[in-house]
């Protein structure tokens, strides 16, 4: 798992301990200065030399990844996970992207009679889903009756905004000793320190990232996070020296962050905008009318309709009305309420994704995805692309 790398971004390097003043102290302990975190858009993975990928087409896209404690199992798909958030990890997305090889976190909000129903047209499902299960009673409820009713349930997601509390911790340990033989998934988390507690607690996969999701405000209204890149590298050493892995959950805005994540050391990446938009993902279509800037014939202007999907984060006011009974007086909302353009093809949302990937790996010299990691030489940068015609209609097919 060497990664060779330029400017101090080293795997292998051992991760600094993090200063923290007691409760109570009036100077603060920072990082020593110079050491700089880092997120997808301070990096560019540099092309290899005389490298020996011919073709796009000839890159494996699917890896095979066991896991210590899941007895038995295998996972042999694309590294890629659906969030589990209203507009993504919907039972219809799962099913489609079961096709092209992707995992699927279910949101939370599911039935347990529609889990059932979901399972049981497919048993092949288990291989690419997991219940996701908060800490409230009523998700533990349904993942036990899903168990209970299908019998070999693979995977679980528990799933909590702030993975770093010792309640969490504790939540994960109870869950892996009533069923010790699942893949657990568990975070969200952005620390190695933390990382090593849920190993330890029973976490095969830690999920990494605070505040780095396209609909989270989480570092806006509370000042917390960590640069996602910089949190990849150094949780996945972690969890890699303590026999476990790690899902870079969050901060990716096209192929190219997923390839550079997956470079870094995720075992996944987690997608939740990337992957939102689509009719599968369950969220209503809404069409709006607006005056272009054309004119007919009778030099009125042309009226166009432009189709939309709601998309909000799941810290969100709209979400916290939709499940859990509001935001309550002693919260706010730390997720984005958004209109995304509708996208009527989810497999070409997926082919764009896929051909990123490969393009990446032939660069590289990767032959396949599991190879990223030892492929890759990232260099430091102030800007990755040129943004001259960002902003300019794009044509329309």
């Amino acid at each position: 798992m060497q990664l060779q790398t330029s400017v101090g971004l080293d795997r292998n390097e051992t991760v600094a301990a993090i200063g923290t003043a007691r409760p109570g102290q009036h100077d603060v302990s920072v990082d020593e200065v110079g050491d700089i975190k880092l997120d997808y858009n301070n990096v560019l993975m540099v092309p290899g030399t005389d490298t020996c990928v011919a073709s796009r087409k000839d890159v494996e896209m699917r890896t095979c990844l066991s896991f210590n404690r899941g007895h038995g199992i295998k996972y042999t798909g694309v590294p890629i996970m659906a969030a589990n958030m209203d507009g993504v990890g919907s039972l219809a997305m799962a099913k489609s992207l079961m096709t092209h090889g992707i995992f699927t976190c279910l949101a939370k909000t599911h039935s347990s009679d529609d889990l059932l129903t979901f399972f049981r047209e497919d048993p092949r499902r288990k291989d690419f889903c997991a219940i996701t299960v908060g800490l409230r009673g009523a998700d533990r409820d349904t993942f036990r009756a899903v168990m209970n009713a299908v019998g070999d349930l693979k995977y679980v997601c528990l799933d909590v905004a702030n993975g770093h509390t010792n309640r969490f911790v504790r939540f994960v340990e109870t869950f892996r000793n009533e069923f010790p033989d699942l893949v657990i998934i568990a975070g969200n988390v952005v620390t190695p320190e933390q990382v090593l507690l849920l190993v330890s607690a029973g976490a095969d996969l830690v999920k990494v990232g605070i505040g780095s999701g396209s609909v989270c405000e989480t570092r806006i209204k509370t000042g917390v996070g960590f640069p996602q890149f910089s949190a990849v590298i150094e949780c996945s050493q972690a969890a890699y020296s303590a026999g476990a892995r790690i899902v870079a959950d969050g901060g990716c805005t096209g192929p190219g962050d997923v390839a550079k994540a997956l470079a870094a050391g995720a075992a996944f990446v987690m997608l939740g905008g990337m992957l939102a938009g689509h009719k599968e993902g369950g969220g209503e279509i809404i069409t709006r009318k607006f005056a272009t800037s054309e004119l007919d014939a009778n030099g009125r202007a042309v009226i166009a309709e432009q189709r939309y999907v709601e998309f909000y984060g799941m810290s969100s006011q709209a979400a916290n009305e939709k499940h859990f009974d509001g935001l309550g007086l002693w919260r706010t909302s730390e997720g984005r309420e958004v209109l995304l353009p509708y996208r009527p093809s989810l497999d070409d949302t997926v082919r764009d994704i896929f051909g990123g990937l490969r393009s990446a790996c032939t660069y590289l010299g990767a032959p396949d995805i599991a190879s990223l990691p030892s492929c890759t030489r990232f260099v430091r940068c102030n800007d990755t692309h040129n943004r001259l015609f960002e902003d300019y209609p794009a044509l329309e097919r």
